[in-house]
């Protein structure tokens, strides 16, 4: 992945990416025990056990994939835009380069590969946190409240506090369609959240300060919708997931909160991805027009038991959160302006009860979780936040708080009925 190549306007063009610092990252981040780089786990029954093993490669399943599709109508600069932001996406980032010193992957499609560089997949993220006297405490002094599974050095590896109450799993997210998510305006969305729904189910829009522009935005990426853009998404995901710092988070994350471990391991001038000299992007923007330029995933073809299947859908009550569409508004892309999006969420934060996984985290409490959007459903293979669902039917069945309703309704459907309705689910 590290030897891509750049097209000539790409600002990592005049960067050298030769097989040697592949070979260089390879050796560094696997060359270790596989034990190292395991996530902690919590009693019972095995703390500290290693995680089931990974899933081959994200590169070459993304290559596989067929759904990594550019959206129709764009201009060739445009086009250009998505093909550069797509190498850097691709991208491995080394030692050199500035990953770590802690770090869960190497580039951007090490997690998002099912069905084409973008999509989910398997791959989680540890979470811990803690009540403190009844309030909630994110644990940053311990590194908290996100774990870095993988490190630069044995020595820097991050492992779960024993302080720590709460632990949670975070599930890869898919992004397809990111860019006509983005461009749902905040309007639609705080309309949604103000208007009466049946069935006890309210929602609330995630507002929250947007790291790129600094403006109060609604946030709709991330389980949590703690994300408003996609330049945010990117910022956020290169310095907490890869280790690169950046202009918007220019701090390197210190070792379980430990700073001495942080002067001894990062030898890289921060911030790491800094715009070249004349340029107007740097790796996170080249990374983010990749999300915005990448297409949804289409639908299967309808079959008469998915068309069934809808009926219930809707006559189940799921539709109320699992809003089927929603509309952008006026774009600079003009490929996204004024477009119906099928995501199947209304992008709100909802009382889960039980189903929350117990972190805050930006406008959402403990229990609250975004309805997550359905399409390209058919291409996961794990569900809900943590992975716990291994097929839509126990997903629907882990429903709870705001859902507890229409989950019963869709427990008390005769058998013909539910079948339809996964019938229609899995042809998203």
């Amino acid at each position: 992945m590290g030897t891509a190549m750049v097209l000539p306007n790409h600002p990592r063009y005049t960067k050298i990416r030769s097989m040697k610092t592949a070979a260089t990252l390879l050796t560094v981040a696997l060359s270790f025990p596989a034990s190292l780089f395991a996530a902690p786990q919590p009693p019972p029954p095995a703390p500290h056990s290693p995680p089931p093993q990974p899933p081959p490669p994200g590169r070459a399943i993304a290559d596989a994939g067929r759904f990594a599709s550019v959206l129709s109508g764009l201009t060739a600069a445009q086009k250009t835009d998505f093909a550069n932001g797509k190498v850097e996406f691709l991208n491995v980032e080394t030692v050199e380069g500035g990953l770590g010193p802690i770090f869960n992957d190497v580039s951007c499609v090490a997690c998002h590969f099912q069905g084409g560089a973008g999509g989910a997949s398997r791959i989680t993220v540890t979470r811990f946190a803690r009540l403190l006297d009844g309030v909630f405490d994110p644990m940053t002094e311990f590194g908290g409240p996100l774990l870095q599974r993988r490190a630069i050095a044995p020595e820097f590896m991050e492992f779960v506090p024993k302080e720590a109450t709460i632990i949670a799993k975070r599930l890869t997210t898919p992004l397809f369609g990111a860019g006509l998510i983005e461009a749902i305006p905040d309007a639609n969305l705080l309309a949604s959240a103000a208007t009466t729904k049946p069935d006890g189910i309210k929602g609330k829009a995630a507002m929250m300060k947007d790291p790129i522009s600094g403006e109060m935005h609604v946030g709709r990426f991330g389980w949590k919708a703690q994300h408003s853009s996609l330049d945010g998404f990117a910022a956020d995901a290169y310095l907490n997931e890869i280790g690169v710092t950046n202009r918007y988070f220019p701090v390197e994350n210190a070792p379980n909160g430990k700073k001495a471990l942080l002067a001894k391991a990062d030898k890289v001038l921060d911030p790491e991805d800094a715009l070249a000299a004349g340029a107007v992007k740097s790796d996170l923007n080249l990374a983010a027009d990749y999300m915005r330029l990448l297409a949804p995933v289409p639908p299967a073809s309808p079959t008469s038991a998915s068309l069934d299947g809808q009926a219930v859908f809707t006559q189940v009550g799921c539709a109320v959160c699992h809003t089927p569409s929603l509309t952008t508004g006026r774009s600079t892309i003009a490929a996204l302006s004024g477009q119906r999006v099928p995501l199947y969420s209304d992008l709100l934060l909802h009382d889960m009860g039980k189903l929350g996984d117990g972190m805050v985290q930006g406008a959402a409490k403990e229990r609250e979780m975004r309805t997550s959007p359905l399409w390209g459903l058919r291409l996961r293979e794990a569900f809900l936040h943590d992975a716990r669902a291994s097929t839509v039917d126990l997903a629907i069945r882990e429903h709870d708080g705001e859902a507890k309703i229409v989950r019963d309704r869709y427990v008390g459907l005769a058998p013909a009925k539910r079948q339809a309705l996964l019938a229609f689910l899995n042809s998203l």
